[in-house]
Order: C-alpha cells, then sequence, then structure tokens
C-alpha cells in the first residue's frame, strides 16, 4: 500500500534541515524500492518549507514508522507530519 508522508518544517529551520540532510538522504537510499518518490516542498524562490515522501508500506503503522524514524524527524525538523493512504494512477510506472 502506498502512503504520502507530507512534512512542514518548523519555521527558521534551515541550517537544521541542511546539517542532517545526509543522514535523512542515506535513510531514504537504505529503503531501497519502497520509497517511490521523495523531494523537499519549497517556497517560490527554492527555500525548503518541508518534504513530501511516497512509500510503500505494509499498513499505516509501518508509514508511520518509516515517518518517525526519518533523521530529519527525530532531529526535530518538522512542525507537522501527515501521513495519507494514497493510490498513484497517473503515470505510474509499475500499473499494470
Amino acid at each position: 500500500m502506498l502512503f504520502a508522508v507530507l512534512c512542514t518544517d518548523k519555521p527558521n529551520s534551515l541550517e537544521l534541515r541542511m546539517k542532517v540532510r545526509p543522514d535523512h538522504l542515506a535513510y531514504l537510499e537504505g529503503l531501497g524500492n519502497a520509497v517511490k518518490a521523495a523531494g523537499p516542498f519549497t517556497t517560490d524562490e527554492g527555500a525548503p518549507t518541508g518534504s513530501l515522501v511516497i512509500i510503500e508500506a505494509a499498513d499505516r503503522a509501518a508509514a508511520q514508522a518509516f515517518a518517525t524514524n526519518d533523521p530529519y524527524a527525530k532531529a526535530g525538523l518538522f512542525a507537522a507530519v501527515e501521513i495519507k493512504a494514497w493510490k498513484w494512477v497517473i503515470k505510474n510506472p509499475e500499473a499494470k
């Protein structure tokens, strides 16, 4: 099952985001094919304001465990995290 993990950074947290970014990227890479897409939300000028990760997980509890164990979350970067079940309909390379 796919889940969208929508994360909103705390205000004035760019320094923390950049400090923890290598660990965050290594964490995502370590999940292999479970991560379907990922990237930051940004301002119109390109400054990061949060993150979106589309992850395949067995259930909501597994998606929550993924979100909780993200180095960004552990570092306290996020003001809010929302997890939503998601169905990939358009341009899904795995659709049959």
